[in-house]
């Protein structure tokens, strides 16, 4: 079957040796490939860290795969939810060198990481309508890339929330020990996450502490942003909004 000018796209993760951010992605991919029109549900995934492969040869092997039939226009999409290092350099450089050895005629294109997606204001405003607090603390990996948190910061600010960072400050616990302070008794914590690991299990295990230390505060988890059909259906937004400025 020749699938002349049909884009095929590649859904880039960091990658973990937990083997639950991998199956989600996988459930992602199968969900886009049911939303996207048939003929046009070229979907895979790539880790950037955590493979066996490094991420040039798994652009390489899939490029290769959908050329034969007849696909000349890969997009890579950063599922990164802020402009770190990796968005910003390790994904270009690993692309540089997929382009050295694929075949002439496919064209690769990276585009904008998930976190910078408009519409994920929406998305998020949603979720928060599903808890009952007095607040809410959006909290992030974090990055020391300069710049890198003004995405996140921008969601919190649009849908009333405050930010927190699990690996640069101010951390989950000052940032709720503030809120205590100025009075509130009912926080919500969001993990800007896109799936459970190790990480959120570390952020559950903190948020139980927390209800130790301050046991007159309700504290409320919601679960990472996940793999859910509303996300799937938000990448599907995204990427057919962005063809539009791609091409």
């Amino acid at each position: 079957m020749q699938l002349h000018n049909i884009t095929a796209y590649l859904l880039v993760s960091h990658g973990s040796r937990d083997p639950r951010p991998d199956m989600a992605m996988q459930q992602l991919a199968g969900m886009l490939r049911e939303i996207l029109p048939q003929g046009e549900n070229f979907v895979e995934v790539a880790t950037l860290e955590a493979n066996i492969q490094p991420l040039h040869l798994q652009i390489q092997d899939f490029a290769n795969r959908v050329q034969v039939c007849g696909c000349k226009k890969l997009q890579i999409i950063p599922l990164f939810l802020l402009p770190g290092f990796h968005v910003m350099t390790d994904i270009p450089a690993e692309i540089t060198l997929a382009e050295q050895m694929i075949n002439k005629g496919m064209i690769i294109e990276l585009r904008p990481y998930i976190g910078s997606y408009p519409g994920l204001e929406k998305f998020f405003a949603k979720m928060m309508m599903t808890v009952k607090a007095d607040v809410a603390i959006i909290l992030a990996h974090g990055s020391r890339r300069a710049g890198s948190h003004t995405s996140v910061e921008s969601i919190a600010a649009s849908v009333g929330a405050v930010t927190a960072y699990w690996s640069v400050p101010p951390s989950l616990e000052t940032r709720v020990q503030e809120l205590i302070t100025a009075g509130y008794g009912q926080i919500a914590i969001f993990p800007y996450f896109l799936f459970t690991g190790g990480i959120t299990d570390a952020i559950a295990q903190a948020v139980e502490t927390l209800k130790l230390k301050f046991p007159s505060v309700s504290f409320q988890l919601a679960q990472p942003l996940g793999t859910s059909r509303e996300f799937a259906d938000l990448i599907e937004n995204f990427i057919t909004e962005e063809e539009k400025v791609f091409g």
